[in-house]
């Protein structure tokens, strides 16, 4: 849990501990600092920060994991332990506000938190991009993806967790793309798999693997490109897509992925 941060944020942005005014904490969460893929992400989320001049800063070494998986996994301990160091340091260098790209950190820190005195303003980046480009702080080259068959995957704890089912949506259209919604959505569509710690052990035995059964969701309004906003609902659709052999019909992008290459980022 106290391992160093992978990716070397330094290159990208001001750590907290060097621009103590920063307006936001970018909370670059385990996942966009140690998982390949998620990284990307990070980069691109990053990119978009940088392109909007938005002032923000990164802990860095001194960020650990939120302690959301450990408390879904019933150590509330270890979560305890984790959530009241975080806010120590977050408290320490006086922020108000966190974005992060993670659903899960974004359910931790802004509702379970202020449990233990951690008291913030958290945006989700969907919300955070769709506030950007409504300021006009981002543009979006509408031929990039016109006309592109999308469809977006509702990661739990941002849909059903914490209602924010308008701004990817509202995001994705200014791409100008056909957004073809899933039969099972919003409030309906079905967990990609990974929530709740579940991408951490072996599945319970079933006919069929539930990544596999929203995979085949996605795949039934034949999208050439599926979007999501969580790097665990990245890591699954991505191994179903896989599973499907349909890898080399079909991009799956993070949100902020989508966004960064049609601002040519």
């Amino acid at each position: 849990m106290n391992e160093k941060r992978q990716i070397k944020v330094r290159t990208f942005a001001e750590l907290a501990s060097e621009n103590k005014t920063a307006e936001y904490l970018f909370w670059v969460g385990s996942a966009g600092s140690f998982d390949d893929r998620a990284k990307k992400i990070t980069r691109d989320f990053v990119k978009i920060l940088e392109s909007a001049k938005v002032d923000y800063a990164v802990l860095g070494e001194e960020e650990t994991d939120s302690g959301d998986s450990a408390r879904r996994a019933g150590n509330e301990f270890l979560f305890q332990m984790q959530a009241m160091q975080n806010i120590e340091i977050i408290k320490a260098y006086n922020i108000k506000k966190i974005i992060t790209c993670d659903p899960h950190d974004f359910n931790t820190l802004k509702n379970e938190y202020p449990d233990y005195d951690g008291h913030f303003e958290v945006y989700h980046h969907t919300k955070f991009i769709e506030t950007l480009i409504k300021e006009n702080k981002i543009t979006i080259n509408p031929s990039k993806y016109q006309n592109k068959r999308i469809t977006y995957h509702d990661p739990c704890y941002l849909g059903r967790g914490n209602k924010i089912y308008d701004a990817p949506r509202n995001v994705i259209k200014k791409t100008n793309c056909s957004l073809i919604e899933m039969t099972r959505n919003r409030s309906r569509a079905l967990c990609c798999g990974a929530g709740g710690a579940q991408m951490f052990k072996e599945p319970e035995k079933g006919e069929m693997e539930v990544f596999e059964l929203r995979t085949m969701d996605a795949l039934d309004v034949n999208p050439e490109i599926i979007i999501t906003a969580c790097p665990f609902c990245m890591t699954m659709l991505t191994d179903g897509v896989k599973l499907k052999e349909k890898e080399e019909e079909i991009k799956i992008l993070d949100i902020a992925e989508l966004i960064a290459k049609a601002n040519n980022l």
